[in-house]
């Protein structure tokens, strides 16, 4: 079987670390031992890229800035890491992908998605998930659930409607893209990972 990539998707708090580990489990029960990946991150520069990306600064970080060091930072995994593996035959798990960068800068920062459909193609060309699968929880749901992990980094720590912003641009790019599975986070978790894998079955199996 050739290699796959799934992207997850959603706001802070909407389960993507415990839904990748259900989809892990899932593959890995039918013989397949998926690679896991996260945005921003997963290489060694891309790492330090994320950190850039997330931490405080006591000047004003320009969404400009922050979606070029985004695009820096997936650029590196996904010529490094995911293609590499993809053509090996592997199946790639990715914490987040190109869609987020068009919810959260697109939307949340109010760059528009014209522009980031253009940088998306201009760096990554025509490359994208097989299969992306977008989290959607409540706005408040999910911040509730991100503090209760811990401290907030840079983003996490955005207004409200920088969020509510995001999760419509998120759903508005799912309702035109059938490549992408939306799946109400809400639910129980149990009710999260079935849907997550009928799914999966349903699209790439």
């Amino acid at each position: 079987m050739s290699g796959k990539f799934i992207a997850i998707e959603g706001l802070e708090g909407a389960g993507k670390s415990s839904a990748i580990a259900s989809i892990v489990a899932h593959l890995q029960a039918k013989g397949i031992r998926p690679e896991t990946v996260r945005e921003p991150g997963g290489t060694p520069l891309a790492e330090q890229l994320r950190q850039l990306v997330k931490q405080s600064w006591q000047e004003r970080v320009s969404p400009q800035t922050e979606l070029l060091l985004m695009y820096a930072s997936r650029v590196q995994l996904v010529d490094n890491v995911i293609k590499p593996s993809l053509a090996k035959g592997r199946w790639v798990i990715g914490d987040r992908h190109d869609l987020s960068s068009r919810a959260y800068q697109g939307g949340g920062r109010q760059l528009g998605d014209e522009l980031l459909v253009n940088l998306k193609r201009l760096v990554l060309g025509d490359f994208q998930p097989d299969l992306t699968l977008l989290l959607d929880v409540d706005e408040e749901t999910g911040l509730q659930r991100a503090r209760e992990r811990g401290e907030l980094d840079r983003i996490e720590q955005e207004h409200i409607e920088f969020f509510q912003r995001t999760r419509q641009r998120y759903l508005a790019i799912a309702a035109r893209d059938p490549q992408i599975v939306v799946i109400d986070a809400n639910q129980s978790m149990t009710d999260v990972h079935q849907a997550i894998l009928q799914a999966i079955e349903a699209k790439l199996f």
